[in-house]
């Protein structure tokens, strides 16, 4: 409904006039709303009889006046229409950019008004607002109010909008429980795509969503962005997400709508606000784009509009002004402030960047603009005077066609001289090829097109016709001639060929079970076809008889394979869509993987649409997503495992076999062991270990420190009848063809003698039998002393001296005054040294072990030195009667411990 809707605020006529030209504006000040149309009007005299051209513009580009028909700011949206001298200019779907002051003029050139005054229409766009009053009966009511800064008539019916859904009121208030997490908004029925911003009905942490712009115009192949702000009356938002109204049915996040696989980003530059951001451009995103987020409890499903894109080609063309003007108009305002390029003959003038370009007279040349950065999509090209000049147009800059299919490729020209030589059309691998020395090749030359085009000449129209179209016929291509005296060598683009497949889309699933899928698919084209087209579809090679729209929904087993194919082109069906088939992994590099490297595991799978996967490593998940690889930067011995992949789309899965990555590394972690642990004795084995943590397995080589030759290979080293020779330090060395590595601590072996071990044994043997018996015979000594006088005490405490006199072998034992009753004893031992037997002869222990050293320490500070053995026998036997009766004993003289003394 486009309705007419302004408020006239003064309807007093303005008379003007200079050099008896004169306007006159019925409505000097106008107020609307945004979205609706208004009509400015004047009438103008002019005693003149001169050309002029009628144009309205705004007070913002006085010093330049811009035609508004012409202006990218308000294309498609402003006419003016003049009826003998009464102009009307019309401006739909207002904006509040649109504020501003108009004016009309009468021009004979671009760039200077023939009349001009200060004075014109003052237009004042104005939004909605909801404006909340305190109820004061219910102070748990809200009384919400939609105004506008323009008076409103009183029959205008409301629309209002609680939480963005539509609710039944169709007053101008609206009175409800006022509830913190809920938003209202209203608009003007018929006016419902600007709706004013949602207000809260306390405070501003309600559940709301406000789009910054209702609509935006962008090119094809630019990029743009759409943002809003949202807010959540719970703190923890669970999903949020952009989507098309396309599928208003059931909301789907862009991420999941392969149409813009690639092609966008969101992201929030700050908290509460979300944008969305879409690049290379296409027609088919023409769409109204709606923002969603869901808590715990609340999910914002709106009826109020989002955010309407257009996408155009860049409509551009030039305009012809008297006295050698011309203009180059765009049609979409974001382009305001953009350098142009312009064009003469197709050929590029350089200096040249204004959207004014003033030119040479002369009827020879053509002339075309094109907005810098989009040089692919310019202007039709213009003669000054008709169409007399040399001038190329095509038809159609950009053409997409079905694989199998025909298309017309068509441009008309015209040369200044009356007779042309040659003329024909051709294409090459780079758009700038065909303008080196070489002549570009005439198609019907061409190999590659033989039997499949034709040329069509009429009236300077030129018709190329290519059949049984195939996808390497994609290129672009261009129209030449030459005259006797010029040569069209344009470095303007001419028409870019598309030839592409259909494709099918799973645009939705309605049920997944373990054994089947229900789907809804689509057959699509990045071409759309134009009138009524009848679709095909194959399910397992079989045609389905009662199908012929774009969309398809069934049942689909994991084995099914489904094609669609437009009628009449049923040889040309697209690729057929069915679960992951086959699904194998490979590794990168091949051959052996050496820790360190990068390595790269790939999981190849038949399936359409393409497959997810899943990677595993002995059956543990490690990484899903999109891509079918998995990266190893630096592959560690950690990442030694069986690895597999799975590989799934909407309408199956599949494992692929397993794949083991061995991993291969120099020798580390080197240990070296020796068996026996303790001292080694002469004539004893001695086994010495060597092992390591290496892939392959290490080889083991045996070396003795200071000594070239190795004494041994293998892991085990055993070295047999130890002599002292073999004390020394030995160490091992592992290697394998990734490196090698020595063991860093050394082994010390040393070989003892046999007879010193066992003099030393005999030693222990003695000295434990002697200290017994010398223990037991002071306690019999005091036990008998306690009998004999039980009742004395001596006053002073008695040494005891032994002495030993050798002599004969006999020995006298003299004793020293009785000693104190409970004291303790010690006493230094000495053997005589006249002993036949040299193994036990010349015995003696200067350093008594660690051991012995310890049970010193017990026995109070017992001195044991110079212990000579005199028995023949191998293993003596003495007993404590008999070391004071037998002449053969052990003699000597025991003396007291002079720290032990107490007097």
């Amino acid at each position: 409904m486009n309705l007419k809707f302004a408020v006239f605020l003064l309807t007093l006529s303005v008379v003007l006039g200079q050099n008896n030209w004169s306007v006159k504006y019925y409505r000097t000040q106008i107020c609307a709303l945004k979205g609706s149309t208004v009509e400015i009007q004047c009438t103008y005299t002019t005693r003149s009889h001169n050309y002029y051209e009628k144009i309205w513009y705004t007070q913002l580009n006085v010093q330049k006046p811009v035609d508004l028909t012409t202006d990218g700011d308000y294309t498609n949206r402003v006419s003016n229409s003049c009826i003998s001298k009464t102009c009307t200019l019309t401006l739909t779907n207002l904006k509040e950019s649109d504020s501003a002051v108009y004016k009309f003029s009468l021009m004979r050139n671009a760039v200077f008004p023939r009349y001009s005054n200060e004075r014109g229409v003052t237009l004042s766009v104005t939004d909605l607002k909801v404006i909340r009053q305190a109820d004061r009966i219910y102070s748990s009511h809200a009384n919400m109010n939609c105004l506008s800064s323009c008076p409103l008539s009183v029959d205008i019916s409301y629309i209002w909008y609680r939480n963005g859904e539509k609710i039944s009121n169709r007053q101008s208030s609206y009175s409800a429980y006022s509830n913190l997490e809920d938003s209202v908004s209203c608009a003007l029925r018929g006016y419902e795509d600007f709706p004013s911003p949602p207000v809260c009905f306390e405070g501003q942490s309600c559940n709301r969503v406000t789009y910054n712009n209702r609509s935006i115009c962008a090119f094809k192949g630019s990029s743009v962005d759409i943002s809003c702000t949202y807010n959540s009356y719970e703190e923890n938002v669970e999903s949020k997400f952009w989507f098309s109204h396309k599928h208003s049915q059931e909301p789907v996040d862009l991420s999941e709508d392969s149409q813009y696989a690639g092609r966008f980003q969101v992201f929030e530059t700050e908290e509460g606000r979300s944008t969305l951001r879409i690049s290379d451009l296409r027609e088919t995103d023409s769409t109204e784009y709606r923002f969603k987020f869901k808590t715990r409890h609340f999910e914002w499903r709106s009826s109020l509009p989002g955010t309407t894109l257009t996408v155009t080609d860049l409509d551009i063309s030039v305009r012809v002004f008297p006295y050698l003007n011309l203009q180059c108009v765009t049609t979409c305002h974001q382009l305001d402030g953009s350098s142009y390029v312009w064009f003469k003959n197709g050929q590029k003038v350089d200096g040249e960047n204004s959207y004014f370009y003033s030119y040479t007279y002369d009827y020879k040349n053509s002339y075309s603009c094109a907005v810098k950065g989009f040089e692919n999509s310019p202007s039709l090209s213009v003669c000054f005077n008709g169409q007399s000049c040399n001038i190329v147009n095509y038809n159609h800059r950009r053409i997409c066609a079905l694989k199998g299919s025909s298309v017309d490729i068509s441009c008309t020209y015209n040369s200044y001289e009356a007779q042309i030589e040659s003329r024909f059309w051709f294409t090459a691998e780079h758009s700038h090829q065909w303008q080196n020395p070489s002549e570009p090749e005439d198609l019907h030359r061409n190999a590659q097109f033989s039997g499949r085009v034709q040329v069509r000449e009429l009236l300077g129209r030129s018709t190329l016709t290519i059949s049984d179209l195939r996808e390497t016929d994609s290129a672009e291509y261009r129209f030449k001639f030459k005259t006797r005296g010029f040569e069209w060598r344009s470095s303007l683009p001419g028409t870019t060929l598309t030839v592409t497949a259909l494709q099918v889309h799973v645009t939705r699933i309605l049920t997944r079970r373990q054994f089947y899928t229900v789907a809804e698919l689509n057959c699509h084209s990045i071409c759309i076809p134009t009138g009524q087209v009848s679709y095909v579809w194959f399910k397992n090679g079989e045609k389905i008889i009662f199908e012929t729209s774009s969309s398809y929904t069934h049942h689909f087993n994991p084995e099914d394979n489904i094609a669609c194919a437009m009628r009449g082109y049923e040889d040309y069906h697209s690729p057929l869509v069915h679960a992951p088939q086959t699904s194998s992994v490979s590794a990168s590099p091949s051959g052996d993987i050496v820790e360190g490297s990068s390595v790269k595991l790939t999981c190849q799978s038949d399936a359409n649409p393409a497959a997810n996967y899943i990677w595993y490593k002995d059956n543990q998940i490690l990484l899903q997503g999109p891509e079918g690889f998995f990266h190893f930067t630096s592959i560690s011995s950690e990442d030694k495992g069986i690895y597999h992949c799975k590989a799934e789309n909407q309408f199956g899965q599949i494992n692929s076999s397993d794949l083991f990555i061995d991993v291969q590394y120099a020798p580390k972690n080197l240990t070296v062991s020796v068996s026996p642990s303790n001292e080694v004795m002469e004539g004893s084995t001695v086994t010495l270990t060597c092992s390591s943590d290496s892939n392959p397995a290490a080889n083991y080589t045996w070396y003795k420190e200071n000594e070239v030759p190795p004494k041994a290979s293998g892991q085990i080293f055993t070295i047999t009848n130890i002599r002292p020779e073999h004390s020394g330090n030995y160490y091992c060395k592992a290697q394998n063809r990734r490196g090698h590595r020595n063991s860093k601590s050394n082994l010390t072996v040393m070989a003892r003698s046999v007879k010193s071990a066992v003099a030393g044994s005999i030693t222990v043997i003695f000295l434990a039998v002697i200290f017994l018996c010398a223990f037991l015979l002071i306690r019999k000594k005091r036990s008998l002393k306690q009998i004999s006088e039980p009742r004395e005490r001596p006053d002073n405490i008695a040494q005891l001296n032994v002495g030993s006199e050798y002599e004969n072998s006999s020995a006298a034992v003299q004793r020293e005054p009785a000693a104190q009753e409970d004291e303790l004893f010690y006493s230094i031992v000495r053997f005589s040294k006249n002993q036949e037997d040299p193994l036990y002869s010349n015995i003696s222990l200067a350093q008594p072990s660690k051991h012995w050293r310890e049970e010193e320490e017990d026995e109070e500070g017992v001195d044991y030195t110079n212990v000579a053995v005199k028995s023949a026998s191998a293993t003596p036997r003495l007993r404590c009667q008999e070391a004071a009766e037998d002449p053969s004993a052990v003699y000597g003289t025991v003396k007291k411990k002079e720290h032990l003394n107490k007097v």
